[in-house]
């Protein structure tokens, strides 16, 4: 990781929801931001951020997520996304997560991520499929 990754650093994203991050289950009338798209967005957002801070050959894994989804956005809105780093610990990174569309709060909450060589990571996955292959 960069020097320039430290606490207080941000970035926002904004998404629109669009029909794929919607739930289908109560019909179209009620196709709203589901909670999982609005968890997936939040750790791309965390991610995007940390590799505008990462040296060449690093990228980073979701180890924890507490996210309070809080209102509903409908299909055809968008919503912003703020990753805040709140702390850093080695390759640890906290984040604080906000989340808001037009009208409310939509989240908020905490994510952190583990910053990793890609190559160290594809060692040790090749490792534990080796060990579940030969189970």
């Amino acid at each position: 990781m960069k020097s320039s990754l430290a606490e207080g650093v941000s970035k926002t994203a904004k998404i629109n929801v669009d029909e794929p991050r919607t739930i289908g289950f109560l019909g179209e009338d009620l196709r709203v931001y589901a909670t999982p798209e609005l968890v997936r967005d939040i750790e791309m957002t965390c991610r995007d951020l940390l590799l505008e801070h990462s040296d060449d050959g690093e990228d980073s894994v979701g180890t924890l997520v507490n996210v309070a989804h809080m209102a509903a956005t409908p299909i055809g809105n968008w919503v912003e996304i703020t990753a805040t780093i709140s702390k850093t610990e080695g390759p640890l990174v906290t984040f604080d997560i906000s989340a808001r569309d037009a009208l409310d709060q939509v989240a908020k909450g905490t994510h952190q991520r583990f910053a990793v060589p890609v190559s160290k990571l594809e060692g040790k996955l090749r490792d534990k499929a080796a060990k579940l292959a030969g189970k």
